[in-house]
């Protein structure tokens, strides 16, 4: 079982995946986006894997080579949901 742990060196609690489930579903949807945001605060910090960037490298030359090919998201989305 994964332990979190919350606070500074003087106050840190330890919190276990039980104890975060027991927490309320909408607070515990709002202590995700609180953490989201407090790392999209420094995107520098997060390292992206190599695959990503190789990954994004050949769509980027997928689409450079065929830019009409695929269709727009509104086509996709109408395709998916009706």
């Amino acid at each position: 079982m994964t332990k979190y742990k919350i606070g500074d060196m003087d106050s840190m609690k330890t919190l276990s995946a039980s104890d975060l489930a027991a927490i309320p579903i909408d607070q515990r949807i709002r202590l995700v986006e609180d953490l989201w945001d407090s790392i999209a605060e420094f995107p520098e910090a997060v390292e992206i894997p190599a695959w990503h960037k190789t990954e994004l490298e050949r769509r980027l030359r997928e689409y450079d080579a065929n830019p009409n090919e695929g269709s727009p998201w509104s086509e996709v989305k109408q395709r998916i949901i009706g």
